[in-house]
Order: structure tokens, then C-alpha cells, then sequence
């Protein structure tokens, strides 16, 4: 016999602690210039995304080509080295900070993930960590970033991988749970 409660009660769920990093005002505000520039904007303009990005508090390096679709939840919480490439519906789901590396492509449709919730809390609590990609990785199509995932130099991530745990530097890595296969070269 299955117990027909649940374990989760949401009315005690409660993240008043969180710091979003701006004022809900700001925030609503950069949630209106995303959802109005970036699709607007054609491919050729990616000077006009950096510069919205940075203007909202992003630390984004020379040289970084953003698509139109791509998504940042809070952007001061953003970093991405020069010559960096994020692809189309990428999503930086930031509540926690993004570190992308120089010279790293980060490929369409690949989610990077900074908070989850606590399966073991009945009120659903919020978690946050950080994610950090250093220079030189490539991030393949479809891919699942987890929290407080930190990619080594130059790794490759396969496509479609979920990566929950942090991946060595040289390696060529693919799989859910994602894990080093082989060295890179």
C-alpha cells in the first residue's frame, strides 16, 4: 500500500532569503529588453545584445557572438570571456553565477542550470551554486549544465549530455550522467 500524501508541502515553501541581486523593478525591466531586443534583433547585430547585456550589469569580453534566442535570467550574474559563442536558445538560468571562459562555444538549445530544490525538504527549499566553464570548451547541442558544475579546459561536452558533476579539463565527456570518455586530440 502506497501512501497517498505528499511529501512536498508547497504552502510552506519559501525563498524570501534569495537575493535576486536588483531591485524587482530592474528586474522586470531587463525581463521587458529581452523579451523585446534579442528576438528583434537580426543575427548581424550581435553588438547591440553584448552592449544590453552589459549595460544590465553582464561582464561579457570583445569578440562574443550571442544569438537573438539565447536567455539570461539575471545578467549580473553573467560572465563570458573574449571570443565566446552562445547559440541559439541557450538559457542562463542565472540565480546563482555563470562563468563562461574565453574562446568556448556554448551550443543551441544547452541549459545551464544554477538552482534546484532540496528533495529531502517538505518545503521544496531553494539551492543555488554557481557554474563555471573555463576557456577553450565546447558545450554541444541539448546539453544540461547542473549547479556547481565546473568544466576543465578545453573539455568537450557531447551532445545531449546532463552534466551533474564536475568534468576534467582535455577530455572529450558525453552521457547522462555525463563522464570522460577520452582525451581530447
Amino acid at each position: 500500500m502506497t501512501n497517498t500524501e505528499p511529501f512536498i508541502d508547497l504552502r510552506k515553501y519559501d525563498q524570501s532569503w534569495f537575493d535576486r541581486g536588483r531591485a524587482s523593478w530592474y528586474i522586470l525591466l531587463w525581463w521587458f529588453v529581452q523579451a523585446i531586443a534579442f528576438p528583434l534583433t537580426p543575427h548581424p547585430l550581435n553588438g547591440l545584445r553584448c552592449a544590453l547585456l552589459r549595460l544590465f550589469g553582464a561582464h561579457i569580453g570583445k569578440g562574443v557572438l550571442i544569438r537573438p534566442t539565447a536567455r539570461f535570467t539575471y545578467p549580473w550574474k553573467v560572465s563570458i570571456g573574449s571570443y565566446s559563442w552562445i547559440g541559439d536558445d541557450v538559457v542562463l538560468y542565472s540565480l546563482d553565477y555563470i562563468s563562461i571562459g574565453e574562446h568556448c562555444v556554448i551550443s543551441q538549445k544547452s541549459y545551464l542550470c544554477t538552482g534546484s530544490h532540496d528533495i529531502n525538504d517538505p518545503a521544496f527549499g531553494l539551492k543555488t551554486a554557481s557554474i563555471s566553464i573555463d576557456n577553450g570548451v565546447w558545450i554541444a547541442a541539448d546539453c544540461f549544465i547542473g549547479p556547481g558544475v565546473e568544466i576543465g579546459a578545453n573539455a568537450v561536452i557531447g551532445a545531449r549530455s546532463s552534466v551533474f558533476s564536475n568534468m576534467p579539463s582535455e577530455q572529450v565527456c558525453w552521457g547522462t550522467p555525463c563522464h570522460a570518455h577520452y582525451p581530447r586530440g
